[in-house]
Formats: C-alpha cells, structure tokens, sequence
C-alpha cells in the first residue's frame, strides 16, 4: 500500500499544478481586465476634462503652445490636432477591443446579481415627461454636462469677445457690433464641431465602444437624437450671425459664393449647413410620423453634410471631429458588405391578428441575444428601406434559424403582408428576397442577471418577451448561467384576436414541468373588449403557413452586430493603422514636397484617406473574415448533415404541433380594463420582499410613461422591506 501510494502521488501532482495554472490565469485575465477599464477612465476623463475647458486661456494657451511645437512636423498642426482631439477616442477604441476579447463569448461568466438590492444610475427614472422621453439619472447627468459645456463656452468666449471689443477704440459702434457677430459666429461653430465629434459615435450601430460599455444600438439612437438637435441648432447660430453680419456689410452675396483657398471656404460651408437643415427639419417627430421615407431619404445627405464641412474648415480642424466620424465611416462600410448577402427565409406566415413571422437562416457561429435587433430588406418592395424588428427567438431554439414578428402597421408591411399571402395561394415561395444588418443588442443579456423579472408588453411588443421566457427555460433546463426564477409577463392588447401570439412559444415544450424551477405568471388585460369572444376561454386557430424550401441555407453574415470579437477587433486595427499610414504617405509624398496649402483642397485628401483606408485596408479584413466564415460554414454543414431537431426531413422548419400549445395555469386574462401598476407593484412588493427587480418595458412611449412614472413614485415611498424596481425599456424608435 505504501508503494502504491508512492506510485499514484506523481499523478496527483499535476493536476494540483493544472488547478494552481488555471486559478492563476484566471486572476491574471481578471488584473489585465481592470488595468484596461482603468486605462480608458483615465483617457476618457483627460480627453473630455481638455475639450471643456479648451475654451478657458490657460487650456488654450497650452495648446497653442503644442500646436506651434509641432508646426514643422511631418503632419503640422493637423498631426498635432490629431494627437489630442482623434487619438485618445482611437486607442479607447483598441483597449475596449483587447477587453472585449479577453471577456469571451460567455458575458455571463463572473457577473451575478447583487447581494444587497441598492439604486443604479442607469436604471432610475428621473424625467418622465418631456421633450426627452423617460430620462434615466445616468443620462440626465450627461444632458446636463453637454447643456454646462455649451453654456460655460459661450460664456467664456462672449466675454473674451468683449475684451477684444474694449480694446478697439477707432471702431465706430457699428463696426463693434458687426465684430462682435462675426467672433461670436466663429466661437459658435468651435462649439458646434465639438457636439460633432461625439454626434456620430452612437450612431454606429455595431460599434466596439457601444459593445463595452453596452448600450445597444436602439438606445444609442436617442443619444445622437439628442446631440443632432443641440449641433445643428448651434451650426445655425453659428450660420445666421455670418449672415447677419454680412448683411450689415452689404456684401451678403459675395461671402454666401466666396470659396477661398486659403482660410474657410464659405460655400461649402453654406452647403453643409443646407444638407444639415434638411436632415434636420425631416427627423422632427411631426415630420417622421407623417412621411418616414422622407426623413430616411433626407438623412443620406450626412454624406453631402461631412464631405463639405470638410471642404469649409480644412484638414487640421476637420480633425477635431475625425475620430466620431471615422468609427462611423467603419461600421458603414461594415455594414455595406454584410447587408451584400441575400438570405434564406426558412418560412413565413400570416397571423390572424394581422402580424407576419418571418423566419430566417443563420450560420451556427452567430452570435446574438434575446434582446436583439435585426434590419431587414426586402427587395421586392424596396432596395433602400431597411427596417428595425426584435427578434422573438432565443439563440438557444436553434443553431440555424432566427424568427421576427412584423405587426403590419404602414405600407411597407402591408405589402410584405400580402405578398406572402399571394405566395401561399400560388404556391410561389421565392417571391421573397431579403437581407439582414445584425444582431444588435446589450453585449450582456440583462434579463438573465435578475432573480426577479416583470415584463411589460404593449401588442407586438410582446414579440423580444417570447425569445426572453424561451431564452430561460433553455437555460434552465440545461443548466446554464441563467438568475430569474420568478417571472411576471404583463401583457396589454386592443383586441382578443392578438392572444395567439403568445402561442408562438411552447414552454413545457422547452422545459417540461418548468414550474418546478420558474414561477411564471402571465396577467393579460383586453383593452378594448368588455367581454371575452363567443368561444369560452383561449382557444388557439390555425394559421396560414407559406414555407419556402432551405435547399441552399444561405444564412446571414456575421460580420456586423456582436460578430466575433478577433475579426472586429482587427477590423478597426487594420484601417485605424491604415488610416495613419496613408495619412503620413500623403504628407511626405504629395502635401510637404509640393507645398500644397489649400485648406480645402487638403480637407478633401483628408476624407479621401479615411474612406480609403477603411476600403483597403480594412476591405481586407473583411475578405479573410469572410473566407473564415466560408470555411466555418462548409465545416458546419458537414458536421450537421441533418440541419437541427427543430426541421423536417426534406429541410423546412417544422410548425408546432398546436395541439399541444398550452398557456400557464397561472394566465389571467382580463377584459376592458388596463393594467394598473401601482397595484402590480404593490403586490409584487409584499410577495418577493427586498430584492432587485428587473422591469423590462416593451410598447408604446405611453406604456413606458405610465410604467416609469410609478417606479420613480414607488421609489420615493418605498418601505424598506419593499423591492427595487430597475427601468429598462426595449423600444426601437428611429
């Protein structure tokens, strides 16, 4: 026994060694991880603390001072421009990037839910109603910062104005005044290019700093909303004093014409701002609501609006704006080569309550959550148009299919509605042709970090609800990072005939006897009927199915929305370092030699350099990583002979069987009423005592209002023992 002992005892010993290796890579990962997070506080918090005092003398005194150092440089003062304005947001870039890889796939890996229930900055309403929508503490803090900026500037440059007005004592008053238009014109136009370098960059829908700091895109949006409206009503400030003191001049005509070589280009300037007021007038809600293609349409001009504010300030200020701009022209192209692939829908079909679920193939590896978004293109009715749906299905249904519910509400998906019909009742299934941009959505799956969930739909909002509750129960059942355990689903429709979309999931299909392991209760309220139909209870009718065979299984692209985190990443590197390259190539070999000084002649080789080395160098990229998902795909194919459980033989997706759809005994529907919350969260409050509470919103802006405005109250007269209430709304609105 001793020498067997002494036998055995090497065996053991290495894998002592393979537990002491992995716990000290894991805390190594854990180190570098936090040295990344803290190295782009550090430069976030430089760079934004130098652009708001940048107006102050001693900050600008500092940086005349570095820009005269680097005057004789190879770049001149568009290097030195570049250095402080453009590079601190690319290298945040690179370091989210190196975080992003070092995180994996699994966001969930290390990340539970809070031991003692505490307020969150982001989850807290504040503002309800007003100009800005439902308005977190988080985000009221940054409304409030950019608001400060643009005070505190034009506060510092109107009275450095004034002193430089004190001291010209030949002026005539008249002569004072226009003066003091003109440098208030000019100062007004700084502050507007710096709400510009941060207009673009929530814009980018599948952007790595979106993807770090996790706002999805559907979000995001709101952001650059906001900024468009504060930048282009500076931009016209800045416009219509210049016009003014024009005009005060009497040569309003030549300087609206004159096109200098040397300073800023007025007519291009003139250009800019017109292609901005026509974006600007179209995205006003009115407008939007009244003709959306309009402001789709009107909104391509952010081509004309850059490419001419470029030719209107020259190179080295154009920079100041470069890095947004850059990250955006990025995703574009990006977004350009992904939205090139036709893709397979696997089946489509009408649902009686007037909403249509297309469903769609996708390559195995990609990657996407429940609380995704998808923009679809369906060329037969539309080359241009692309529009935004959540998707209903979780990653975890199947590795080869990703569904969405269209409510037909517009044209568009009136017409998308009848063609499908038309291809059920001429058995025609290739009379539908689309594309796909994404997934977009959180990085990490915020439903799945609370032990309490409470899901408030209003109609097709329930579509993101479905792919949550299956996420869940898949999860459960195979035992993966999942939290929730008690689940409220409130759920508002007009009518009756919109229930059998909660059909479209089977979850004791997904997880038998969930009950045991998931409290869902599902509380329904009929708005518009003050009695349940003629048919006594829920009852579920069958509903038209068209489907199209899979025979090629022509799946969407991966390389836009959370895509792969090694490819991406080398993506920006590659034409960022091109971007450089061709920046120093164009100074040493064309600009220095041949004493090129016209500003807007070099503000146009700048855009040049930026599109092209997003095309070559990061074209690229794209071409491996699009040989990579080739392979991975034939590998895939090859190793799925048989595509999933959830397809027929001949390779259609498999309707569910109806029969045995059923709904938890815990439904309670209710007619002619709606729901009221404060009595929704009351109850939950004594039922679930003090712990965090996830409520995920899904509807209507009136439905967020409403559900908002009772967590802020309850938040204010909550009791101890009482629940925290966390806002999250999941509502797209472009």
């Amino acid at each position: 026994m001793e020498k067997n002992t002494v036998d055995f005892s090497p065996l053991l010993t290495p894998r002592g060694d393979e537990n002491a290796s992995k716990t000290a890579s894991s805390s190594l990962v854990s180190a570098t991880k936090w040295t990344l997070k803290s190295l782009i506080c550090v430069i976030f918090v430089l760079w934004t603390t130098f652009i708001f005092f940048q107006p102050a003398k001693p900050v600008k005194g500092l940086f005349s001072k570095w820009t005269n150092l680097n005057r004789d440089s190879l770049l001149g003062f568009t290097g030195s421009i570049f250095v402080v304005y453009t590079a601190p947001l690319l290298i945040i870039a690179f370091l989210a990037i190196a975080h992003l890889n070092l995180t994996g796939e699994d966001q969930l890996q290390g990340k539970k839910s809070s031991k003692y229930p505490r307020f969150r900055l982001w989850t807290f309403p504040v503002l309800i109603k007003g100009p800005f929508g439902v308005v977190s503490a988080a985000e009221l803090i940054g409304i409030v910062l950019f608001l400060l900026y643009v005070v505190w500037a034009t506060y510092v440059y109107t009275v450095e104005a004034l002193g430089l007005i004190s001291e010209t004592h030949q002026l005539s008053s008249r002569a004072k005044s226009i003066f003091m238009i003109e440098i208030m014109g000019l100062r007004s136009g700084a502050i507007g290019l710096m709400c510009l370098a941060f207009l673009f960059v929530p814009i980018s829908r599948g952007s790595v700093l979106l993807r770090y700091i996790d706002i999805p895109f559907e979000h995001a949006t709101r952001y650059h909303v906001w900024l468009g409206h504060l930048t282009m009503l500076i931009f016209t400030i800045h416009g219509l004093l210049y016009v003014i003191a024009w005009a005060m001049n009497g040569r309003l005509a030549q300087e609206l014409v004159q096109w200098k070589d040397i300073g800023v280009a007025n007519l291009p300037g003139v250009i800019s701002l017109l292609a901005g007021l026509l974006m600007w007038v179209t995205s006003l809600p009115g407008v939007r609501t009244w003709n959306f293609e309009l402001f789709f349409y009107t909104h391509q001009l952010y081509v004309v609006f850059v490419v001419f504010l470029a030719l209107h300030v020259g190179d080295f200020i154009f920079t100041m704006t470069a890095g947004g701009i850059f990250l955006f022209v990025l995703d574009r192209f990006l977004r350009f080569c992904q939205s090139r692939r036709t893709v397979n829908v696997i089946s489509s079909r009408c649902l009686p309550c007037g909403t249509v679920e297309l469903v769609l193939s996708k390559p195995q590896n990609l990657r996407y959550n429940a609380l995704s978004f998808i923009f679809v293109q369906v060329r037969e009715l539309s080359w241009l148009q692309w529009h935004p749906f959540s998707v209903s299905s979780s990653p975890l249904d199947g590795k080869h299919h990703l569904a969405v519910l269209i409510k037909v509400l517009g044209r568009w998906t009136e017409k998308l509605r009848q063609r499908i019909a038309d291809a059920e009742a001429q058995k025609d299934y290739s009379v539908i042709t689309t594309s796909v941009e994404g997934p977009y959505g959180h990085e990490v799956p915020y439903h799945l970090l609370y032990e309490n969930l409470i899901l408030v739909a209003g109609g097709i909002g329930l579509s993101p609800f479905l792919a949550i509750l299956s996420d869940i129960l898949h999860r459960v059942k195979e035992g993966k990072p999942c939290q929730p355990r008690n689940i409220l689903l409130v759920w508002a429709v007009k009518k009756s005939n919109e229930l059998p979309l909660l059909s479209t999931i089977d979850m004791e299909t997904i997880c038998p006897s969930f009950s045991d392991k998931v409290n869902i209760d599902i509380h329904i309220y009929v708005t518009r009927e003050s009695d349940p139909p003629v048919e006594e209870g829920y009852t579920y009718k069958p509903i038209k199915s068209s489907v199209c065979p899979m025979a090629s299984h022509r799946g969407m692209s991966v390389l836009v929305g959370t895509g792969d985190n090694f490819w991406s990443g080398l993506y920006v590197i590659s034409s960022t370092v091109g971007f450089v390259i061709l920046l120093v190539l164009l100074y040493t070999y064309y600009i220095n030699p041949f004493h090129i000084n016209i500003w807007w002649y070099k503000g146009l080789l700048y855009v040049i350099c930026m599109v092209a080395s997003v095309v070559i160098f990061g074209g690229l990229v794209v071409v491996l990583w699009h040989n990579w998902e080739k392979q991975s795909y034939l590998k895939d194919k090859f190793n799925n002979v048989k595509v999933d459980h959830e397809t027929h033989p001949n390779g259609t997706l498999a309707p569910k069987d109806q029969s045995q759809v059923s709904i938890a005994k815990s439904t309670f529907i209710r007619y002619g009423s709606r729901p009221d919350f404060k009595e929704i969260y009351d109850s939950m409050s004594e039922k679930w005592g003090h712990v965090d509470v996830g409520v995920i919103v899904c509807g209507p802006s009136t439905l967020q209002t409403s559900v908002a405005e009772e967590i802020r109250s309850h938040s204010m007269t909550r009791q101890r023992h009482h629940p925290i209430f966390h806002f999250h709304s999941h509502s797209f609105d472009l």
